[in-house]
């Protein structure tokens, strides 16, 4: 469920002499139920009836891909952001301005979109600009999740169950014998409540245990991690006689150069992780951006095709962004049903004439009709975000 507070209609009606003069009587009507805010939409290029109904259906698949994007951008965002999601309001911005005062403040961008060009030639490089950004968004966030899997792999071996995690860091050369042709050490993770029976018994659980060679070397919880040392002859009975008694002979040998490249690589993931961080940020900021600015673009294409096909030529309407105040959504569809009743399809056609309009694209294409041109936007971003 999305947040009321985030939601906005998006709608056109008819110009009455003049839009302004429609601005004039929606805004004064509904001012004790919502805020509503001028959407203007520059002069389109119209076309062809028939190019407007294929645009119509055409732009409503768009529109939902352009969402989709533009909130995949968003929760991955969220994702790199990890333990400073507090800080991703800030960052989803448009044009310099958070998502409502852009929203609300709306001008077409006459250079990247020509209103003299093809409604359909528009649609189009939005589209591809979006698609764009959607593919570079698989990219980079594979190679990013790549280093951060890695390094989330290798740091958990540094944490967790003595029984499991790496023990470069936790042990030293001299708590073994080395490079012995008849002894050697053997790593053992006790409970913490056997220590004493341990220490008591080790040296007695087979022959050729070198006496006074165990020593605690770490405690974790209620396990402890101990050495001991015996001849190599007997290692594999003395690893029996452990599991007999429920302790737990780690596999473990220790080597230097494995220690070492374990730390090096450890450091590298981390220093390449902190590399792609502040670039990556840059990108998904900027992308928000222009994915969210292509969104609205659409809505506006949609609104003007929309607003076409309901209302006819010459072009003559205007479109807002109301915001609903709380608990007033059912007086303003009252209010707005009562002003634009005569523009009802209902009230003109039979109901077999309405059921066959509903099939027509651009005509009746949301799944509630209203008498005049509606689209919901939602501009909650955070909802799937916060924690």
């Amino acid at each position: 469920m999305s947040s009321n507070s985030d939601n906005f209609w998006l709608i056109s009606v008819p110009g009455e002499k003049t839009p302004q003069d429609s601005w004039e009587k929606v805004s004064k009507t509904i001012a004790p139920y919502a805020s509503v805010f001028k959407f203007s939409i520059p002069n389109l290029k119209v076309g062809t009836l028939d190019h407007l109904f294929g645009l119509s259906d055409d732009l409503a698949k768009t529109d939902t891909f352009i969402e989709s994007v533009t909130r995949k951008v968003a929760q991955y965002f969220s994702e790199v952001l990890e333990h400073e999601k507090d800080k991703l309001a800030e960052n989803l911005m448009a044009n310099n301005a958070d998502c409502f005062t852009y929203v609300t403040n709306f001008e077409w961008d006459h250079a990247k979109y020509p209103p003299k060009q093809a409604l359909k030639s528009i649609a189009e490089t939005i589209s591809k600009q979006v698609s764009q950004i959607e593919n570079d968004l698989k990219s980079k966030s594979t190679a990013y999740n790549s280093i951060k899997q890695s390094l989330t792999a290798l740091q958990k071996k540094q944490t967790g169950s003595l029984l499991t995690r790496n023990l470069g860091d936790i042990i030293k050369k001299e708590d073994f014998v080395l490079n012995s042709e008849y002894l050697q050490t053997l790593i053992v993770i006790i409970s913490k409540s056997s220590q004493d029976e341990w220490f008591a018994n080790y040296e007695t659980l087979c022959e050729y245990v070198v006496p006074r060679s165990s020593k605690k070397l770490f405690e974790d919880g209620e396990q402890v991690m101990v050495n001991v040392t015996m001849f190599q002859k007997v290692v594999d009975t003395f690893k029996i006689k452990c599991r007999d008694r429920k302790y737990m002979v780690r596999d473990f040998q220790y080597d230097e150069n494995t220690i070492s490249k374990d730390n090096e690589q450890l450091k590298t993931l981390e220093q390449n992780k902190k590399d792609k961080f502040g670039p990556l940020v840059r990108w998904l900021k900027i992308n928000f951006s222009e994915s969210f600015m292509a969104w609205i673009h659409i809505k506006a294409l949609r609104v003007f095709v929309e607003t076409v096909l309901r209302y006819g030529l010459p072009v003559n309407f205007q479109a807002m962004i109301i915001k609903p105040q709380k608990k007033n959504a059912k007086k303003l569809r009252e209010i707005f049903d009562n002003m634009y009743s005569h523009l009802s399809a209902s009230s003109d056609l039979s109901k077999k004439e309405l059921s066959s309009a509903m099939e027509i694209p651009g005509l009746m294409s949301n799944t509630d009709y209203y008498p005049y041109v509606y689209y919901s936007l939602n501009l909650d971003f955070l909802e799937n975000n916060r924690y």
